[in-house]
């Protein structure tokens, strides 16, 4: 028998703030820390678990360490002999571990698979560790005079998306402050404990330094260690388990997913004649809600969106259709992102705020999302959310997943 429905029975976030290196930790203790604990919020023993999936995109440059799937059965005993893989795509790498888990449960295969997204960032300084994550972009190919590959290629971003219909500046940083606003409230976030004087949101030189191209500090997401988790049960194991329906879950509704090629130039060139810059990304969100059964942007209540830079964030408003493409900026000056808006967008503070654990970003979406329909946010919770959506992208809009979660 197929499954027609999974389930979120619970997860956990490690604190986004931390430096696990420092710590006298390693990645093994971090995926113990996160799988023990994702395991007890949902109420499942280890010995339930089917599948393992891991997500994870640099493991073997900023740890050394690789074959991460094996990594939960290294630390947990009881998930010794359990079948378990690791998921690759860049930042989409924990959405990726998703989707299997997903389709494992659909299948009729499994009916209880442990999900987990892990990654450690601060083991190097900061300069190299930025670099390190170059293998994400076509190498050899683009981005051979940039110091920092990825402020410099969302910096190109930023400049085609100026040259197609306008860009002001202080729109990106009027993201980047709600995020780190938003983050404030929230206990896991990374930049929850830091402080940002008014000038850091401005063209001061001094308090918001250019990055690359014209993207400045605050543009710019944060080195993150960090893991998340999820346990996800098919329809079967609910109705073997009675008790599970007087827990606070979620389910996932609908789900989209489209790779193309990794040039950036090649991706810009295709969509030349297009009103919208990723044409594939809206292509991503429609087929999520065509799944969920969604009409439009207005029947969701929130989104966890990907804001590795803030004009990750301002492309998403006007791909998910919250306004005509070349308009994010209305959604911006208008409040409809805030938190009590019309649509708020990433009230946990985002990447920006809450912190990029690459592999373990995605993972954290769906969290967030299962946390606010499920009404269990706390400080930043969004009051009566019934229906949540992510989208996750990995490299220059080159894989990219997005899930509905009510």
């Amino acid at each position: 028998m197929t499954s027609t429905q999974v389930w979120i029975a619970g997860g956990h976030q490690t604190d986004f703030a931390r430096n696990v290196t420092r710590e006298g930790l390693d990645i093994g203790d971090l995926t113990a820390e996160v799988a023990r604990a994702t395991l007890a919020d949902a109420g499942i023993e280890p010995d339930e678990v089917d599948v393992v999936h891991v997500g994870n995109a640099f493991g073997q440059l900023y740890t050394g360490q690789g074959h991460l799937g094996a990594m939960p059965a290294s630390v947990i005993p009881e998930l010794w002999h359990v079948p378990a893989s690791r998921h690759e795509g860049a930042c989409a790498s924990g959405s990726l571990a998703i989707l299997a888990a997903m389709a494992d449960l659909e299948s009729g295969r499994y009916d209880c698979a442990l999900v987990l997204g892990v990654e450690i960032e601060k083991s190097v300084p900061g300069d190299i560790g930025t670099n390190y994550m170059s293998p994400a972009s076509w190498v050899g190919h683009e981005g051979q005079d940039a110091k920092y590959i990825w402020p410099y290629m969302f910096a190109r971003i930023a400049d085609e998306y100026s040259a197609r219909h306008g860009l002001d500046h202080a729109h990106l940083w009027a993201i980047s402050e709600l995020n780190i606003r938003n983050a404030r409230r929230n206990p896991r976030a990374q930049t929850r404990i830091r402080d940002y004087a008014p000038e850091c949101f401005t063209a001061d030189d001094t308090a918001n330094p250019i990055v690359e191209g014209s993207l400045r500090r605050i543009d710019c997401g944060p080195l993150t260690d960090g893991a998340a988790g999820l346990v996800l049960v098919s329809d079967r194991y609910v109705a073997r388990h009675p008790g599970f329906d007087s827990r606070a879950r979620s389910r996932i509704l609908g789900w989209g997913h489209r790779t193309v090629g990794l040039g950036l130039e090649d991706k810009l060139a295709r969509s030349s004649a297009d009103g919208l810059m990723f044409p594939h990304l809206r292509a991503t969100v429609e087929d999520a809600f065509g799944r969920a059964g969604i009409d439009r942007v207005d029947d969701l209540d929130l989104v966890e969106t990907h804001d590795c830079f803030s004009i990750s964030e301002y492309l998403a408003i006007d791909h998910f259709g919250l306004t005509p493409p070349g308009e994010s900026w209305r959604a911006v000056e208008s409040g409809d992102l805030e938190i009590g808006g019309r649509l708020p967008v990433n009230p946990s503070g985002g990447l920006l705020g809450g912190g990029h654990p690459v592999g373990a970003t995605g993972v954290r979406m769906a969290l967030d999302c299962h946390r606010q329909v499920t009404g269990t946010a706390g400080g930043y919770q969004v009051d009566g959310a019934r229906r949540a959506a992510t989208l996750n992208i990995g490299g220059s809009t080159t894989t990219t997943v997005s899930l509905i979660i009510g």
